[in-house]
């Protein structure tokens, strides 16, 4: 199957096209200029020049496909730089909708986000956003709400999020804070998420390619079992071999600093991120991994050993 990847030099992206690859689909991607060398397996694929505001490379990309992948996905964003989740995760996704219309390639999929909703953050609204246009195309789509993704991410430009703890959190000489709302820390830390393995991941993705069932679904996608905050910490830090001490810490508190300073790159996390973190991102998918055959990966010491390497 020929298939147009969209977000293919990404963390998820990368793992994706290996799929794509390894079960003898021919793809097609759109690559940024100076991204070329993010494509480790570029002699294997088709790659178009240009970026997702150009609709002549676009539609170079979509011509003569028999499917889409959409997985172009930011978790900060730099308004002054022109990048926004309204471009890049909302009009981006439009505009591949409506060419893959135009050129007649039916299935597409839609990689969204666990807990997507219209009056959320700005990324959970996008996203929203993106999946309720794609429900009013013709196209047979599937979409994906993954929760927290974990893997190698493969280089250090791809960002992922337990690689980003380590580095911003675990390896600091310095508490690793427990976010709580309200004025007592009796909920620190205790909201969850269900991590889910990359390669897991996009094994589901490329499968149902040619899965018809998942025609028109919207699928959940976490990992086998849910942890807290505080749990996430300690299982990174084990995997680093590293007691990391926590400490209970006010969300409005470190909220009113993200104001001023989450605009810059060098600052760890958003008012955004942290509202998301807090609301929790779970979901049971014991279902979806049998319909595929696929046997989660656990959230442990061993499937994080990639964060041992710098």
């Amino acid at each position: 199957m020929k298939v147009a990847l969209f977000g293919g030099t990404g963390f998820v992206g990368s793992y994706i096209l290996d799929e794509l690859l390894d079960n003898g689909h021919q793809p097609r991607l759109l690559v940024r200029a100076g991204s070329e060398r993010k494509i480790s397996r570029n002699d294997e694929c088709e790659i178009i020049s240009g970026d997702i505001n150009d609709l002549d490379a676009v539609h170079s990309v979509i011509s003569g496909s028999d499917a889409v992948i959409f997985c172009i996905g930011i978790v900060r964003q730099f308004p002054g730089k022109g990048i926004t989740y309204e471009n890049l995760h909302f009009r981006g996704a439009k505009t591949c909708m409506a060419v893959a219309e135009e050129l007649r390639s039916k299935r597409f999929i839609l990689m969204s986000a666990n807990g997507v909703k219209p009056d959320g953050t700005e990324y959970q609204r996008t996203k929203y956003l993106a999946e309720e246009y794609l429900k009013t195309t013709g196209l047979d789509y599937t979409i994906f709400r993954p929760s927290l993704i974990f893997g190698d991410p493969r280089g250090q430009d791809r960002p992922e999020f337990c690689t980003q703890l380590r580095d911003q959190l675990i390896r600091l000489p310095l508490p690793a804070p427990l976010f709580y709302s309200g004025l007592l820390p009796n909920d620190a830390g205790k909201f969850e998420m269900s991590p889910v393995y990359v390669k897991d991941v996009c094994s589901i993705f490329v499968q149902s390619l040619s899965r018809k069932e998942s025609i028109g679904q919207v699928y959940a996608l976490g990992g086998p079992e849910n942890f807290d905050w505080k749990a996430i910490i300690k299982a990174i830090g084990k995997a680093l071999g590293k007691n990391k001490w926590t400490v209970p810490a006010p969300a409005l508190g470190v909220k009113s600093v993200a104001v001023l300073m989450d605009r810059f790159s060098f600052f760890p996390i958003t008012r955004d991120q942290i509202t998301m973190l807090m609301e929790g991102n779970t979901c049971d998918s014991k279902d979806l991994f049998e319909m595929f055959g696929v046997e989660p990966t656990h959230f442990d010491q061993k499937s994080l050993s990639y964060l041992l390497a710098d």
